[in-house]
């Protein structure tokens, strides 16, 4: 299959975080990415920031901030269409030949963007993240996150490091890749796994959120969990014929059991353990029938081929547009991106 690939120019290094209600924290991240590129790359960089519908004022602040540097690209999507769909509409602007990836709570320090980057001149196509320890984070969190993690790793063919997120660093063909993956549903770390190349690990230890509150809370992560499971794996379709055929065995057995308490001129008795196994049963039945819901549901939806994302403003300085034009670099408008809408 042939992957869309837009010009590079004089840009080399494409760093994309999504914001959601961070403007608290957002001068402090500006403030460090651009000093941990500027000390590598010079001008030579970009700064992509996602506004994923945020509710507080981060698109006013993405806004001055891209006004004053013309290296700040500001992407505001028309509604909150959640971490993963919003990392993917920035991964579909990125220019440059490596990208760069983080959040925008400063957990993932934008200052180790320079041993990453040595440990990518190795050879490596993706230097991922990987925590070894995750400072401010409560136990439940770290605990439920690491049961996760092992839990995927037993359930998907697809080899998905434990304890990462999706801070990374990418070669420009494994992002054309991504971008080439047209799902709704998606995990964008299993999916980089899922294209392969070469892929190394990058322990490092996780810092406290910088500013605000979590924009996670258990609900999403259970989403994510969700998204993991039914993206990359079938196990929970085996577990429910798994289920049906432990059930089944489980009622011969006690059929066999009642005819000889019959043939040996008894009676069976219980009408409380008979309704308690009719509840089980139907709560069994309806719990496979939620399973291959939740595949069905992801199929319909995915046959609409809905845009994954709809931008409503993408602003870029004048100066960078110029400059863009000048290297012979062609300037790709959103409307002709696949995949995306912008409102007029």
């Amino acid at each position: 299959m042939q992957v869309p690939r837009s010009p590079a120019g004089s840009c080399e290094l494409s760093v994309v975080i999504p914001v959601y209600n961070e403007e608290a924290g957002l001068a402090a991240l500006v403030e460090r990415v651009t000093a941990a590129a500027e000390q590598i790359f010079a001008d030579r960089y970009e700064l992509i920031l996602i506004n994923d519908g945020s509710k507080d004022a981060s698109w006013a602040a993405i806004c001055a901030h891209a006004e004053r540097d013309p290296r700040i690209v500001a992407i505001n999507l028309a509604r909150n269409h959640g971490h993963q769909l919003a990392l993917t509409a920035g991964l579909n602007h990125v220019r440059g030949q490596l990208v760069f990836v983080l959040d925008a709570d400063l957990q993932d320090p934008p200052e180790l963007l320079g041993p990453m980057l040595a440990k990518q001149r190795e050879g490596h196509d993706v230097v991922y993240g990987q925590r070894v320890k995750r400072r401010g984070e409560t136990a439940f969190k770290r605990g439920t996150a690491a049961l996760f993690y092992r839990m995927l790793g037993r359930m998907v063919d697809t080899h998905i490091p434990r304890d990462t997120g999706d801070f990374r660093l990418m070669t420009r063909r494994v992002v054309d890749q991504l971008n080439a993956m047209p799902e709704r549903y998606r995990f964008i770390r299993g999916l980089v796994s899922f294209v392969g190349f070469s892929q190394v690990a990058f322990p490092y230890e996780r810092d406290p959120r910088f500013a605000g509150e979590t924009n996670y809370p258990l609900s999403k992560m259970i989403a994510l969990a969700v998204d993991a499971l039914t993206s990359f794996s079938v196990v929970p379709l085996r577990f429910a014929s798994h289920l049906g055929m432990l059930f089944g065995l489980a009622g011969l057995v006690s059929l066999v059991g009642i005819v000889w308490v019959w043939l040996r001129g008894g009676t069976v008795e219980g009408w409380a353990s008979l309704a308690a196994l009719i509840l089980i049963m139907g709560s069994v039945q309806l719990l496979v029938l939620g399973v291959f819901g939740e595949y069905l549901g992801r199929m319909y939806m995915e046959g609409k081929q809905r845009p994954l994302f709809i931008i409503a403003e993408l602003r870029r300085h004048p100066l960078a547009v110029t400059a863009d034009t000048a290297s012979g670099a062609v300037i790709i408008d959103a409307e002709e991106r696949e995949g995306i809408r912008v409102a007029s």
